[in-house]
Parts: C-alpha cells; sequence; structure tokens
C-alpha cells in the first residue's frame, strides 16, 4: 500500500519519493515497520492474553523446571504474525502472486495452529487439536501451495522458467537439477512441495520449547532465505552464481524482511523468562512459511542445512518415539533434542544461546553453496 501511495502517485509530485521502487530499501523499510509494531502492539499484546487466561498449558511430563512457566500467556504468535501481514501489504509489490501465495499460508497454518492452542487452553490440555484434523488442514494448505506455485510455472510462456522453477535445484553443482518438469501433472513437485512445508511446519513447532528457542533460529534461517530470494530474483545476480532466475523471487525478500522485523520484536518479548510464548499459531505459521519460501527459490536442500536445527529437533523425536515403539527404550533421556540437554544439566539459557550459535554456523554453511559451486 504504501509501496504504490509512493511510487506511483506521491513521486509524481516529489521526485525522491520514487526511491521506494528499491528492493533494498523497501526490505530495509519492512523490517523497521514489522520490529516496530510488534515491540509497540507487544505489551497490548501480552495484557490481552492475560486478561482472556490464555495461559500455557505445560505438560506434566517435561522437565519440572518448566512448571514454573505455568501461568505465561500463549498464542503471542498473534504478534507475529500481524506485524508480518502488516508490514508486508505496506511495503509490498501486491501484484506479485508469490506474495499474496505466502499470505495465504499463513493465514491457513496460523489458523491451524490457533485451533490447536485454543484448545489446549479451552480444555487444559497439551494435546489441542485431533491430529487428523490437524494434519488434513495442514495438508489442504501444504497442497494448495505446491497446485499454485506448479500452475504459475506452467503458464510461463518460455520452457526453460518453467523447468527453473520446478526442478530441484542440487548445491554445489552448476548444472545438476533433478527434473521434477518431467513428471506429468506436477505431481513429483507437488508431492515434494507438501512434505517439504509440512516438515517445515511441524519442525519450528517442535523446537518452540524454550524460551526464545525458536524465534531467533527462525530470523536467520528467514534472512538467509532473503538473500537467496534476493539473488534469484535479479538477472545478474542469478547468472553470476548459477541459480535459477524467478523474476517473482524479488517480492520474496520483502517477506523475508518482514519475517525478520516480526521476529526480533517478538524476541524483546519472548526472551528468557518470556512474558509470552508464540504457540503453535505461531510455530506451525512460520514454519510453513520457511518452507514455502525454500521451494519458491528452489534451494530445498540448502533450507535443510540452514535449518538444520530444526530438522535435528524433528529427527530427535522421531528417533525417540520409534526407538521405544520397536525396541521399548529411549534413545535420548528426552525429546525433542533440547530438552535432552536441559536432562543433562544445562540450563534453559545455556541450551537456548548454544542452539543459536548452532543456527547461525548452519545458516553460513547454507550460504556458502551460493559461491560453491
Amino acid at each position: 500500500m504504501l509501496y504504490w501511495l509512493f511510487d506511483s502517485w506521491l513521486s509524481q509530485f516529489y521526485s525522491p519519493f520514487s526511491a521506494v521502487s528499491s528492493l533494498t530499501l523497501r526490505a530495509l523499510l519492512t523490517v523497521i515497520t514489522s520490529l516496530a509494531f510488534s515491540i509497540l502492539l507487544g505489551p497490548r499484546t501480552i495484557a490481552y492474553l492475560r486478561s482472556v487466561k490464555y495461559d500455557q498449558a505445560v505438560r506434566d511430563d517435561g522437565p519440572k523446571t518448566h512448571l514454573a512457566k505455568t501461568g505465561t500467556p500463549t498464542m503471542g504468535g498473534v504478534l507475529i504474525l500481524t506485524s508480518i501481514g502488516f508490514s508486508t501489504l505496506c511495503w509490498a509489490d501486491l501484484t506479485n502472486p508469490y506474495v499474496w501465495i505466502l499470505m495465504v499460508v499463513m493465514v491457513i497454518f496460523g489458523a491451524v495452529g490457533w485451533a490447536d492452542d485454543w484448545l489446549k487452553i479451552k480444555y487444559k490440555n497439551p494435546k489441542g487439536l485431533i491430529a487428523r484434523k490437524k494434519y488434513f488442514w495442514l495438508s489442504v494448505g501444504a497442497l494448495f501451495v505446491g497446485s499454485s506455485l506448479y500452475y504459475i510455472a506452467s503458464q510461463q510462456p518460455d520452457p526453460m522458467q518453467t523447468k527453473a522453477m520446478v526442478d530441484l535445484l542440487i548445491p554445489l553443482f552448476k548444472n545438476w537439477v533433478i527434473p521434477f518438469s518431467a513428471v506429468p501433472f506436477g505431481l513429483a513437485f507437488i508431492i515434494f512441495t507438501y512434505f517439504v512445508i509440512n516438515g517445515s511446519s511441524n519442525a519450528v513447532n517442535l523446537t518452540d520449547g524454550l524460551d526464545g528457542l525458536a524465534i531467533l533460529p527462525v530470523v536467520f534461517v528467514a534472512a538467509g532465505l532473503g538473500v537467496f530470494a534476493y539473488v534469484s530474483g535479479d538477472v545478474r545476480f542469478s547468472e553470476y552464481l548459477h541459480v535459477p532466475y524467478i523474476a517473482y523471487n524479488s517480492e520474496v525478500t520483502i517477506v523475508c524482511a518482514a519475517m525478520i522485523g516480526a521476529g526480533l520484536g517478538f524476541l524483546w518479548y519472548n526472551a528468557h523468562p518470556a512474558q509470552v510464548f508464540m504457540g503453535d499459531v505461531g510455530a506451525l505459521a512460520l514454519g510453513a512459511m520457511l518452507g514455502t519460501i525454500a521451494v519458491m527459490t528452489r534451494q530445498e536442500i540448502a533450507f535443510a542445512i540452514m535449518g538444520g536445527l530444526f530438522v535435528a529437533e524433528a529427527v530427535s523425536v522421531i528417533l525417540q518415539v520409534g526407538s521405544f515403539k520397536l525396541r521399548g527404550k529411549r534413545v535420548l533421556l528426552m525429546a525433542p533434542l533440547h530438552h535432552h540437554f536441559e536432562e543433562l544439566g544445562w540450563k534453559e539459557t545455556q541450551v537456548v544461546v548454544r542452539f543459536w550459535i548452532i543456527a547461525i554456523l548452519l545458516v553460513v554453511l547454507g550460504l556458502m553453496t551460493l559461491k560453491l559451486r
């Protein structure tokens, strides 16, 4: 909205306003807008959540130290998503279909997370939404993304652009791809997209178990994906770095910037000791948005590297559950992985900060694949 106002109207009367056509300037403005929005509205949001008693239901089978968190309001992810939506609508080019796909993903996965959180609060039960209902709607969201992105790719007049938007890029190699475009009706692309988005969404949700643990890695990964979006949306950079040129990705950079600002603003209140928790409404939506951006930029493998912390958390749960069902034994003291280290005697702040350091290193490794080809 502000982008249109400055670039298309006010610039007619005062030419410097046309500077907002610069993608980098708009990205910076988006970070500032979403950061300010989330920090300014944080106290009111927390006060409201307290007034309606939207308190976190703490699992009785988790670390005993977490019992002290009982009564801390949850569903703070609403603040994050509102900040992302507001700043994106302000500074993004709203004629870009990728922007709207990301906004729909945010709403669908956020709504599922909201229902899950609300049921946990209403019935004071950490289980929340029935699994089959939850995964049905998550599947609807993921299939919507896969189908929409394939449709947009199939409508490109240049077959090479269609291939660039569908084939899976293999990092470290200039010309190696997995030709999803060769499979009829986009089935391979849609199915792969489904698993990337749902896997990412649930992995971030599993990571969100300690004060500030999930939100800062989300910010780091969003920044990394923002670099990929910026590069792949620019003809010169994409040619130089041998990544597929996808024009729509330029505006994805704005959404990544919105996630960075909103995440940092939320961390202001989520840092230990947390005044508010993200809840499923935030974790499921943010994870799905990261997965969607990875698919849009064709950087799913690099995303798995950058989001390695989320992958490790998800794998730890799979191994723990699988081992217990098959062998009757646990491989970790407690799952997800961050609880294992708590049980080893690490303080919560130690786990969080050390995991942040790992997240930074993994994002750097993921970005290195841009040059190492």
